[in-house]
């Protein structure tokens, strides 16, 4: 969200624009596969979205990853919040009218996108509710409880020490702060590690610059 389809009020009201997929295809075959989505997403909701466009996919920042198509989730071994938490989360949420709690494997986001003057309320919910091992990550317009020492970052590295991408330039593009940490990643690996507001402006001049990559092969 953000990076190759655009931002919605919530995040199951997304759109994937048309030819996105057929785009991902061909560049993912252009590259020899090596062709990985990195999101805050659970992998099930991208499969969901893009089907099987992307060769790997690291969701929930990297919480789970899948190396290869037909390939089982991996997943280290995370804390689960208590079911006091999601309570407390739900008691925060009602509180602000629009703002939305999303559930995860192994965290929450609470939303504020629909009500954008609860996000300090949100946040010292969020601060309240990350118990020990768990951290609070600002997101758009949004703030997410999530294990602590896993991020987008070491998504990147671990898909890098491995083929296809293994010797490969990574090349990660990302709209958010949770994006810095692949974006560093990268980065550190040789890479490049691209702002969309900086580089493309917004989702569709991503779409652009990719179907001109895809063209190339």
């Amino acid at each position: 969200d953000g990076t190759l389809i655009a931002l919605a009020a919530t995040p199951d009201a997304v759109v994937v624009p048309p030819g996105l997929a057929t785009t991902l295809r061909r560049l993912r075959a252009g590259l020899g596969e090596a062709l990985a989505i990195v999101t805050g997403r659970p992998v099930a909701q991208v499969d969901a979205l893009l089907g099987d466009a992307p060769y790997a996919v690291a969701g929930e920042h990297g919480g789970a990853i899948r190396h290869a198509p037909a390939a089982r989730l991996e997943r280290p071994a995370l804390p689960d919040l208590p079911a006091s938490a999601f309570a407390a989360a739900e008691a925060a949420i009602a509180a602000h009218p629009g703002a939305l709690l999303e559930r995860k494997a192994h965290g929450l986001v609470l939303h504020y996108r629909q009500a954008p003057a609860a996000a300090a309320a949100l946040r010292a919910a969020a601060e309240a509710i990350a118990t020990a091992g768990f951290t609070v990550m600002a997101s758009s317009m949004a703030w997410e409880v999530k294990p602590g020492g896993i991020d987008k970052g070491g998504a990147v590295t671990a898909l890098m020490a491995r083929p296809p991408f293994l010797g490969r330039t990574p090349v990660y593009i990302g709209d958010d702060v949770t994006d810095e940490d692949g974006m560093r990643a990268a980065r550190a690996l040789g890479g490049l590690g691209w702002r969309v507001q900086d580089a493309f402006g917004d989702p569709a001049g991503v779409r652009a610059w990719l179907r001109k990559q895809a063209a190339l092969f």
